[in-house]
């Protein structure tokens, strides 16, 4: 058995390239998507050479101060092997030993720093903004999130030093910075007793608002009725205006409370208080513009991120959104393709790529890659698109099914239990269509403007056969900035209208939107003059 000298910094782990200093895993010089825990995971196996490691042994070297059970590093284990394409059954690099712990396959190579530094930069990829409480399935193709646009990036700011067993806030900071919902709650707790120890800590209000914040929108929790999470940030900023931390915060209150004006203007205000510090932010903003239907602008936002903040994660896929949208359908194609088959367990690449053929009208090539997403971590909106699919091969019982599928892992999400709903079979119930009715106009009234929320009308008119007013709510849709063509031509939930020539138009409407984004974007002095022409690096 052999160790790898101290201080070693790089290694060849048979056919990867690792860069401990710059987090990067890389075969053939395409980067992998191996960050987080799994990063650290893999260091630490890397510190062991090809020695055996005991369970006790990782835990302590790579979730301590968390305390965590053998599950939880199975899990991990498995998240790392699909990052890096290993099979457990026939391990390349990592093996288990039956009840013991797990060991590298081969012993690692340290490389001298001259070699390493002929390593490409890493690609970007970044994170994206706050899921919002009630899943946008009809947007999601580029606009899957998860909590480290606000979250992760408030937390890189700060040093985070192993904690000892009392440093509350530091646990808390480590909790909420692993993500998952377990240790979500646990981040929770602890920010609630620096608050009851500290009231006027800043950073426990900030990171307590965000983590409320990401129980409603990124776990599926409750609804916040009190709106906890916004007074938090609020009472910060009442403290330091000038505290893009906290301006950040509260922008992703109003985000899951679907106040994307108030959320873009907060994310927007974070940024320029701290543009080096807030390129999450940004991030975030370019989200809600093409939200909008300001697709030039949050192409150019997610461009200037793009050179801001490499380690950002899922810049791709928002960018391929972006693309897709303005009707650069090949571009866009390829980056979703890549992304699909060098990173298997991210969720919103598994959904991302067949939703683009979905869209594209290949349906049967939508289904293949959605079988082959099925047997990868899971996302709800891969069921929806499986129903959606499913109701256009004509197959009412399955796409029920996958319907409801979707409702039950994300059971605070309303999207999916609409679908559920109208989608059971048998005679809709008036009463129950009217309350639903009733609650998304409340919302709407509330302030929420996003332009899926009137789509959600668009299926519960159209489920009482009333097309005028499913077309009047496509129409606010469009007017809130609804911009995707593809989806009216193609989702089997609009079939109904397809005849309508107030449907047509709608669709005009769009296309000649679109149009004029498009223009802008080909004249724009901020377009690379690789972007729409060069496809992504190749993968294994």
């Amino acid at each position: 058995m052999t160790q790898p000298a101290a201080g070693v910094r790089r290694y060849r782990l048979d056919d990867l390239l690792v860069d401990l200093d710059r987090q990067r895993v890389e075969r053939d010089g395409v980067p992998l998507d191996v960050a987080g825990l799994s990063f650290r995971l893999l260091a630490f196996l890397l510190g062991q050479g090809d020695r055996v490691v005991g369970f006790d042994a990782l835990i302590e070297g790579v979730w301590a101060p968390a305390v965590v059970g053998e599950d939880t590093v199975t899990q991990r284990v498995k998240l790392l092997r699909q990052a890096l394409g290993d099979d457990g059954r026939q391990p390349r690099y990592l093996r288990s030993v039956r009840g013991v712990g797990y060991q590298l396959c081969r012993a690692p190579e340290p490389l001298p720093a001259a070699a390493a530094a002929a390593m490409p930069d890493p690609v970007t990829l970044p994170a994206q903004p706050p899921r919002r409480r009630r899943t946008r399935q009809l947007a999601a193709a580029g606009a899957l999130v998860m909590i480290g646009a606000a979250l992760a990036a408030w937390l890189a700011t700060r040093e985070r030093p192993a904690a000892p067993p009392d440093d509350a806030l530091a646990r808390a900071h480590h909790y909420a910075g692993i993500g998952q919902h377990d240790n979500n709650e646990r981040a929770i707790a602890l920010y609630e007793d620096v608050l009851a120890r500290e009231p006027g800590s800043t950073q426990a209000q900030v990171g307590l608002s965000l983590a409320l914040s990401a129980r409603v929108c990124l776990y599926n929790g409750a609804p916040d009725p009190a709106g906890r999470a916004e007074a938090l940030a609020r009472a910060a900023i009442a403290r330091d205006a000038h505290d893009a931390a906290a301006v950040n915060a509260l922008a992703y209150a109003e985000d899951c409370r679907c106040r994307i004006d108030a959320a873009l203007a907060g994310y927007q205000r974070a940024y320029a208080l701290d543009p080096r510090g807030r390129a999450a932010s940004l991030a975030s903003a370019a989200h809600l513009l093409a939200v909008k239907g300001r697709l030039a602008d949050a192409l150019e936002a997610n461009l200037t991120v793009g050179g801001e903040a490499a380690r950002l994660r899922f810049l791709e896929i928002q960018i391929a959104r972006n693309l897709e949208l303005l009707g650069f359908t090949a571009v866009a194609e390829a980056r979703y393709a890549r992304a699909f088959r060098l990173y298997p367990d991210n969720v919103f690449a598994n959904v991302a790529y067949p939703r683009s053929l979905f869209l594209q009208g290949r349906y049967a090539e939508a289904q293949a890659a959605v079988d082959e997403a099925l047997r990868r971590p899971l996302h709800p909106d891969l069921y929806v698109l499986a129903g959606e699919l499913a109701l256009l091969r004509g197959e009412a019982g399955r796409a029920a099914a996958a319907f409801q599928r979707a409702a039950a892992l994300r059971p605070h999400a309303g999207w999916p239990g609409l679908l559920a709903q109208v989608h059971a079979g048998g005679r809709i119930d008036p009463a129950w269509r009217e309350a639903r009715l009733a609650s998304v106009r409340a919302e709407i009234a509330a302030g929420d403007r996003w332009p899926e929320t009137q789509l959600e009308i668009v299926v519960l008119q159209l489920a009482a056969g009333d097309h005028a007013a499913a077309l009047d709510a496509l129409e606010a849709a469009i007017a809130a900035g609804f911009s995707d063509r593809a989806y009216l031509q193609n989702s089997p939930l609009l079939r109904p209208l397809a005849g309508e020539a107030r449907f047509a138009a709608a669709i005009d409407a769009v296309g000649r939107h679109v149009a004029a984004e498009r223009a802008r974007v080909l004249a724009a002095d901020w377009l690379p003059p690789d972007l729409l022409s060069a496809l992504p690096l190749r993968g294994p």
